[in-house]
């Protein structure tokens, strides 16, 4: 990720970075807010646009919007399995289908250095049939020639030694909880050894969701556990897992499996001057209504009662509240559904009733 950061000097001569990647943010946000005393795990969101200099192309910008889950705080192979939870119960809801869960254990500080060596040397012996990156990341981190896509390097591969069969004892109890965890939710994944994620910071668990209608960018969404990334940012030994979901890569994978976002909640009222003088008063109304949780809208274009009505006729309204003279000399409301053009001359107070009653049968 360090090629594709927007790294660059602000006019005080400080180095900033635009941030890449939502996880070290939100870490270094538990530590600077002094989290590790709240009782544990601590369990926090975000949703953020994040910045990479990437080559745009169909699910990958330069600029895109990132949805998180963090829980700070617990070794607990259920934690792990419930953060995939979550994120499999958003994609379900949203109605994104299709998707296969791939997880992998990426072991930890005392198992991962001997298979890293060993890999080396696989590596290194088969340097003839990999590509110059790969040879590269032999010597700098092994793991991440599992990320190589050219086809020499993944035969290469497919005969290298695989992690999961150099867990220690600790580490492959751990990933044998989590796989218990997914079936306990009734979650199907496969298990995939070459699966390490982008991030240097990860250990044990890492998983990754992912849809065969976005091609070579397959990733819809993933993650996994982090236990040495608060210490290593100047916090206390914190745990933690989570995970990181692309918006864009959501809404590209919806529309091609044929499902749309749900269109925006119409208002339930529009509001309607039949008088200048009444300008005042809809815009008072239209605050008492918001402030009940009523989706309402008036009108800032100065159009004429009449425009003021088509208007919410295209609003899409179920109702239109007019205020005219009349109504203000006796703080009442003309109510015309919209659907059935019938017309109430109603009190203040009992349109705002109506309103109140007509949200609770909606719900």
């Amino acid at each position: 990720m360090r090629k594709e950061m927007y790294t660059f000097e602000d006019l005080g001569g400080r180095s900033m970075t635009l941030r890449p990647e939502g996880t070290a943010p939100v870490a270094r946000a538990y530590v600077e807010h002094g989290m590790h005393t709240l009782p544990q795990p601590v369990k926090l969101y975000y949703h953020s646009p994040m910045f990479r200099y990437e080559s745009p192309q169909s699910g990958r910008y330069r600029q895109h919007y990132q949805l998180g889950v963090e829980a700070f705080g617990s070794t607990s192979a259920e934690v792990d399995a419930e953060v995939i939870g979550v994120l499999a119960s958003l994609y379900r809801q949203i109605g994104l289908g299709g998707l296969e869960l791939r997880i992998n254990s990426m072991g930890c500080g005392e198992c991962r250095p001997g298979y890293s060596e060993t890999l080396r040397q696989f590596l290194l012996a088969h340097s003839n049939e990999l590509c110059q990156e790969c040879r590269e990341r032999s010597q700098l981190n092994p793991m991440r020639a599992f990320d190589c896509k050219i086809p020499s390097c993944r035969g290469a591969l497919a005969e290298a030694p695989r992690l999961p069969d150099h867990l220690c004892e600790a580490c492959s109890e751990h990933h044998h909880r989590v796989e218990g965890a997914l079936a306990a939710q009734g979650l199907s994944y496969i298990a995939d050894h070459t699966l390490v994620r982008g991030m240097d910071y990860y250990t044990r668990t890492t998983f990754e969701f992912q849809s065969s209608l976005l091609g070579a960018q397959s990733g819809v969404g993933g993650g996994g556990r982090y236990d040495g990334l608060v210490e290593a940012i100047g916090g206390p030994s914190v745990p933690g897992v989570g995970f990181g979901t692309g918006v864009e890569r959501i809404l590209l994978a919806l529309s091609r499996c044929g499902v749309q976002p749900p269109a925006s909640e119409p208002p339930f009222a529009y509001l309607v001057a039949f008088a200048e003088e009444a300008r005042g008063e809809v815009f008072a109304l239209a605050h008492a209504l918001r402030g009940l949780g009523h989706v309402v809208d008036l009108d800032y274009m100065a159009r004429s009662p009449k425009g003021q009505m088509k208007q919410a006729g295209r609003s899409g309204a179920r109702y239109a509240f007019i205020l005219g003279s009349r109504e203000l000399a006796e703080s009442a409301v003309t109510v015309r559904d919209l659907r059935s053009g019938e017309e109430r001359f109603l009190a203040r107070e009992d349109a705002l009733n109506l309103a109140t009653d007509a949200a609770a049968l909606r719900s």
